[in-house]
């Protein structure tokens, strides 16, 4: 009896490692934390125009984004903050935003955030659509950004 259970062990021991072990649960996300962050992001970001303050605008941008501001897409920070310097002449800004619309994935690691943009007497002129990047520092970094005009059928 002895032999046969030494033989059942050394068959099984080899085969000890390759056993099934529950892999640990996710660690549950506080979506509406993570929302609200998001909103105040959007909502720093927005004020950077405001302040004209370019180089805290491009502190939201991450490297690998893309803005589509109609036919010429922008890919990344570099191309993004060169285009937009414009923007950020002048005492006055062009134009501002803020968000009103604001949802994280479950993961918590995407948000997705739109509003109106407004002309200078506060005019609604169009609606921006920004996705945000969750980075490992827990800080969000803006990955695509795009918008479309407030079009009226006339009459």
């Amino acid at each position: 009896m002895a032999g046969l259970r030494t033989a059942l062990l050394t068959l099984a021991l080899p085969l000890a490692p390759c056993a099934s072990v529950p892999a640990a649960a996710p660690a549950a996300v506080d979506v509406a934390a993570l929302e609200a962050g998001a909103r105040a992001t959007e909502a720093a970001f927005a004020r950077t125009m405001a302040e004209r303050d370019l180089d805290a605008f491009a502190g939201f941008i991450a490297e690998d984004a893309i803005f589509s501001p109609g036919p010429n897409t922008l890919r990344g920070k570099a191309a993004i903050v060169a285009a937009w310097s414009k923007y950020f002449e002048g005492e006055q800004a062009p134009f501002s935003w803020r968000p009103e619309t604001v949802v994280v994935n479950a993961s918590g690691d995407l948000a997705a955030t739109k509003g109106p943009v407004f002309d200078p007497s506060g005019k609604p002129i169009a609606e921006f659509r920004s996705t945000w990047r969750r980075e490992a520092d827990g800080s969000w970094k803006v990955v695509f950004d795009d918008g479309t005009c407030l079009c009226r059928p006339a009459g």
